[in-house]
C-alpha cells in the first residue's frame, strides 16, 4: 500500500455499482479485497457481528438490543476505501447504515469526517443516501447533500467507495491521472453524485487528518426518516446490512507519530485520481435529476452560498420546485408531485 504525503489533499467519495475499464480506467479488481481479520476489528454490537465466507463477508445487524459496527485496523492519510453493502428490506424507518471515515477518537473536538450515510424509510418508501464532511470540528458547517436513488439498494450488492488522496477523494469509475485542484466526488453506481472543492476560505474545514474506516448501523428514530416522524419498529427486526468485497487500499499511518508509512511506490499508480468527461455529464445529470437537498442551495441556512459551492442553475431550479420554502425562499405549495418510476430513473441517466 502506498501513496504520497504531498500538500493539500482532494476527497472524493461515490457509490457505483461496480468499476469498468475502458481506456485509462482502471478496474475495481486491480485492488486487493481483504478479509476483515486482515483489516478490521470489531467496534460494538456483540453477536450482531457476524462473518461468513472466511471473513470475506460481514453482516451488521441492530435488534432491540444494540447496533454493531466495525472499524479499520490502522489509521489512513489518503487511499482508496470500498465495500460492497446490501442494505436491510421492508420497513427500515428509523435505520442508519453508515460508512464513513473519521478521526472523532482521537481529535474529539476538532475531528474530520466523511461520511456515506444510508436512511432507512417506511415501507414502499426508498433508501436516501446522505454525505457529509466535517473538517476541524466544523460540525456546525455541516456540508449534507441527500439524493433519491432509481436502483434498490436492498434488491442487491452495490459498491460504495471513497477515494482520497492528495489530489481527491473519489468513488466510482476512476482514471488514472494527477488532478491539481483538491476536491470531493460522490458517485453511485459509477455515476459520480458530488464534487467539492477546496476552497482558501475553507481553511481547516477541509478533511486533512488521517482518520479510521469504519461501518456502521445503528437506531437513528430521532432524525433519519422524516425528521424523526417515523421511528425504528423492532417488529421488522433484525435489520441486516450485508458488506463484502472489503478493499483497504491506503497510506497507513502510524497512530503514535502520527507519520504515514508509505512512499511512492508502484502500488500507488493503481489508485485511480481522475474523472472522465462522460462521468462528469453524468455527475451533471444525476444531480438535477435525483439531488433533494444540498447546504449550497438552502436559503434558510445560508444567505449566500459558502466559498466552496458551485452553483449549477439546473440543480437550483430542481430544487426550488421540490422545496420553495427552504431552496427558493418563496412559499410551499400542497399539490400533488408526480414521482417517476426507477425503471425510467433508469432510462433518464443511461448516457
Amino acid at each position: 500500500m502506498a501513496c504520497s504525503y504531498l500538500g493539500p489533499c482532494f476527497l472524493l467519495i461515490c457509490s457505483l455499482l461496480g468499476l469498468f475499464v475502458s481506456g485509462s480506467q482502471i478496474q475495481r479488481t486491480s485492488l486487493p479485497i481483504i478479509s476483515f481479520d486482515e483489516g478490521y476489528t470489531q467496534l460494538f454490537g456483540d453477536d450482531n457481528l457476524v462473518m461468513y465466507r472466511d471473513g470475506k463477508r460481514v453482516h451488521l445487524s441492530l435488534d432491540e438490543r444494540t447496533g454493531s459496527g466495525f472499524v479499520s485496523q490502522d489509521l489512513y492519510l489518503h487511499g482508496y476505501f470500498s465495500a460492497s453493502i446490501k442494505l436491510p428490506a421492508d420497513y427500515t424507518a428509523g435505520v442508519v447504515v453508515a460508512f464513513y471515515m473519521s478521526n472523532g477518537d482521537m481529535f474529539e473536538k476538532n475531528h474530520d469526517e466523511i461520511d456515506f450515510e444510508f436512511l432507512g424509510n417506511i415501507r414502499g418508501k426508498d433508501w436516501r443516501i446522505q454525505t457529509n464532511i466535517y473538517g476541524n470540528g466544523s460540525t456546525s458547517a455541516g456540508r449534507e447533500e441527500r439524493y433519491s436513488l432509481w436502483f434498490d439498494p436492498s434488491d442487491d450488492f452495490h459498491q460504495y467507495s471513497i477515494l482520497w488522496t492528495n489530489s481527491q477523494i473519489m468513488m466510482g469509475a476512476f482514471s488514472v491521472g494527477r488532478d491539481k485542484v483538491p476536491s470531493f466526488r460522490f458517485y453511485a453506481d459509477n455515476i459520480p453524485i458530488r464534487e467539492v472543492k477546496r476552497t482558501e476560505s475553507m481553511g481547516g474545514d477541509f478533511p486533512s487528518k488521517p482518520m479510521s474506516l469504519y461501518a456502521t448501523i445503528w437506531d437513528g428514530s430521532d432524525w433519519a426518516t422524516n425528521g424523526g416522524k417515523y421511528r425504528v419498529n423492532y417488529k421488522y427486526a433484525p435489520y441486516v446490512a450485508e458488506f463484502s468485497d472489503l478493499v483497504l487500499h491506503g497510506c497507513a499511518v502510524d497512530p503514535v507519530e502520527q507519520f504515514p508509512r508509505c512512499d511512492n511506490t508502484e502500488s500507488s499508480q493503481a489508485i485511480p485520481t481522475g474523472v472522465t468527461p462522460v462521468q462528469r455529464i453524468k455527475m451533471e445529470s444525476f444531480r438535477a435529476k435525483f439531488m433533494t437537498y444540498s447546504y449550497c442551495y438552502d436559503r434558510v441556512r445560508y444567505r449566500a452560498p459558502p466559498s466552496e459551492c458551485v452553483i449549477n442553475t439546473k440543480e437550483a431550479d430542481r430544487l426550488k420546485s421540490y422545496d420553495p420554502v427552504t431552496f427558493g425562499g418563496g412559499r410551499r405549495h400542497h399539490g400533488k408531485r408526480h414521482h417517476r418510476s426507477r425503471s425510467s430513473h433508469a432510462e433518464v441517466i443511461s448516457i
